[in-house]
């Protein structure tokens, strides 16, 4: 019985390592905890791991999109969130890129992302020209706000570094200061209803206001390419905000590197479209994932040919 024992015991040890082996660890790059690519990262995760066999998806906080294509193009991550136009300075080699192109593909055209310029009742901020000389934050560091949150200002004919008195915080940080007292107005780029923004309009004898920036479109749009679109954040998006908000969007997306294995790929996209209804229960965003938008310009960068297989199928006339 022992020399049974023994020898069982060693088969299960030799077979461990093929076990191992069949695991696919996903590790995917999402933003701050206060935003909405965090949530909907953990969604997706929690999705993959529940329905592809031997896949293991976890969701990792970061600095959003710039961090994010700077890890998956460097084979840290491998599957990121980005602003398409963020998007398209990595795989170009431009602006925060440059000299360091990165190997990215595009894996599926997500949600809309809406540029909020937010403040509160008090703080004499009514338009856009009135940042001018505020203390606004910008963003965190790496991340796709603070790109286009200094191609805003530029457009509006504002100094990021002489005109305004800037600060690079996250949006969980952003509002936290808020709160405080310790700065005027914030710009952040996410899904709406942002948590954080809704915690912000919550908080008692707060009101928020969302400035309408609409009008800088064209020069964005001259200058960076046709990267943006003009949109509205409707009323009642957060506790006590009264009226539609005009704002400027860009596409979010989802990127793998290049080299990622199409098997991996086509599992993660299949499974995302098939099991959307269980990514929404998570956040209301992922409602705007669609077979429609996939070949419908919200990438600048060509697709994986993982996900083309999956979009083939469902009969997308590929590009």
């Amino acid at each position: 019985m022992k020399k049974l024992a023994l020898i069982a015991g060693l088969l299960t040890a030799a077979l461990l390592p093929l076990t191992a082996a069949a695991q696919t660890k996903i590790s995917i790059a999402t933003g701050g905890t206060g935003g909405v690519y965090y949530p909907l990262g953990g969604g997706i995760a929690n999705v993959l791991s529940k329905h592809v066999p031997g896949m293991q998806a976890t969701a990792e906080v970061t600095g959003a999109s710039v961090e994010n294509m700077k890890l998956v193009g460097g084979g840290k991550a491998d599957v990121g969130f980005t602003m398409a136009d963020t998007a398209w300075d990595a795989f170009k080699g431009l602006d925060k890129f440059k000299d360091s192109a990165q190997p990215v593909r595009a894996l599926a055209v997500f949600y809309p992302n809406h540029m909020q310029v937010v403040t509160v009742e008090g703080r004499g901020i009514d338009k856009l020209a009135d940042l001018k000389g505020k203390r606004i934050s910008t963003g965190s560091p790496g991340s796709g706000t603070e790109v286009m949150a200094f191609r805003l200002l530029e457009a509006m004919g504002l100094d990021k570094d002489k005109d305004v008195k800037r600060e690079r915080l996250s949006i969980a940080e952003s509002v936290n200061a808020m709160k405080d007292g310790k700065i005027d107005a914030l710009i952040w780029v996410g899904g709406v209803p942002t948590p954080a923004l809704t915690d912000l309009a919550a908080t008692p004898n707060t009101k928020i206001k969302l400035i309408d920036h609409g009008e800088a479109l064209d020069k964005m749009k001259e200058k960076y390419g046709p990267l943006y679109v003009k949109t509205k954040i409707l009323a009642n998006s957060y506790p006590g905000q009264t009226k539609d908000s005009e704002n400027i969007a860009v596409w979010n997306i989802l990127v793998v590197n290049e080299k990622a294995d199409e098997k991996v790929v086509y599992d993660i996209v299949k499974t995302m479209f098939e099991k959307k209804a269980e990514i929404v229960a998570v956040h209301k965003d992922a409602a705007a994932l669609e077979l429609s938008t996939q070949m419908a310009g919200g990438s600048p960068i060509p697709f994986h040919p993982g996900a083309l297989k999956y979009f083939r199928e469902k009969g997308l006339k590929v590009n």
